[in-house]
Formats: structure tokens, sequence, C-alpha cells
């Protein structure tokens, strides 16, 4: 349901998952309304730096035979990975919404931005509480990472339209499903989530109880855009 919600910036973090070149130039990996996204994150970052709130990016890079490389992580015919691949200049992040300064990059060769301590023990440095989470592929990377978060103790604000997947359809059920768990924390969207970094008392969807939503393929896209 929509309830009012404020939050102590201070003992707030940004994260921002996997916005890197594949999915706006690899035409197997491109993310429906990448450009829309990328904007939303845009004005979300600028936001999270007035209000002195720290940013946190992320970036998926596999290098095959690693001990870091998953088990049947899919490689192509030449042996390189099929995504992300170390060797590919197209991992590089997207320089609109690049780490600035001494912002943090974590390079991961897993799903969660929390597959190892690092995210975890800058969190924990910062003693942040309520961390906002946006980036892509929305029912990949971002669902592991917001599953993470909530495992760990954080109050995660997911920011659905700073997040993208191959299709809305992809993007839209993958919202859904996370919020009819988000247990501690709140869906908004950057205009909301931007007054939320400035201070304000913001109506947002928190979720109550288990599994609210039922959702088929006649209503998601209408309870996505309630929410």
């Amino acid at each position: 349901m929509r309830k009012p919600l404020s939050i102590e910036t201070g003992k707030a973090a940004a994260l921002f998952v996997d916005l890197q070149e594949e999915h706006r130039k690899d035409s197997r990996y491109l993310v429906e309304g990448f450009d829309a996204v990328i904007a939303n994150v845009v004005r979300l970052q600028a936001a999270a730096r007035a209000a002195g709130v720290p940013l946190v990016h992320s970036a998926y890079v596999v290098e095959v035979g690693a001990s870091s490389t998953k088990p049947f992580h899919p490689v192509l015919a030449d042996g390189t990975s099929a995504f992300s691949d170390a060797a590919d200049p197209l991992t590089a992040i997207c320089p609109e919404v690049a780490p600035i300064g001494e912002e943090a990059l974590l390079i991961k060769a897993d799903a969660s931005s929390f597959a190892n301590d690092e995210a975890t023990r800058l969190l924990a440095e910062r003693r942040v509480e309520w961390l906002f989470v946006a980036g892509v592929w929305t029912e990949a990377c971002v669902a592991a990472t917001v599953k993470d978060a909530v495992e760990l103790g954080f109050r995660v604000i997911l920011v659905k339209d700073a997040c993208g997947s191959g299709s809305r359809a992809m993007h839209e059920t993958a919202i859904l499903n996370l919020a009819n768990r988000l247990y501690g924390g709140a869906v908004t969207d950057t205009a909301g989530a931007r007054r939320l970094l400035a201070g304000e008392t913001v109506d947002v969807w928190m979720v109550e109880g288990a599994v609210p939503m039922r959702f088929n393929y006649d209503n998601a896209a209408t309870l996505y855009r309630e929410l």
C-alpha cells in the first residue's frame, strides 16, 4: 500500500547496478528503454550527490577460468564469456552515470552487487540504513542485489523507472515480484526518490503482509503503474 515516508539522508546510500555500455550497444543484450533509464539515473545521481549521499557503482565483468567464475557460466565458441567478457570494452560503465571522484566501483562476476564483502563493508562503514537501488537487468542483477541487501538488513528503496530489462514485461513483473517481498523497504520512481533525498516526505509503496499483489497477464502493467 502507499504511505508517507521520510528518511534520514545521513544514513542513506545509492547503489547503481551494471549500467554498462553493452546494454545499449550489444544487440544481444539491449535493455528496452535504456536511454530513459540512463536519463533517470543521471537525475537520481545528481540528487544523491547534492544531498551528500554516497554513491556506489557495480559492473559485471567476467574472466572465464578465474576462481570467481560461476559454474555453468555460458561461453562462446572461442572460450570467452557470452556476456560481460573482461576483454570487451563494452563492459565499461556508461560515461553519463560513471563514478566521479572517489565514488566506489565494485567489479563483480556474479549477479548480486553483494557477491563479495566489499559492498557490505563500504555500507557498514558509513552506517547505511536506507539503500537506493537502480540499474539493470531488473529480474537478474537488480533482483539479486535487492534480495541480498534485504537479507543483510538494509532498507531498500527500489527506484522503478531507473531500472530496466530486455523488455517492459520482464522489467515490470520483476519489480512487482520484488515489491511483494521488499520488507522494510519501498518502491518509488525517480521523482519520488529525488524528493526523499532532498529531505521531503513522499508517498511511496510499501509492502504489508505476505505477497499482497497477485498479478497476471491482464493486470500486471496496471499494478506496476500504481506502485
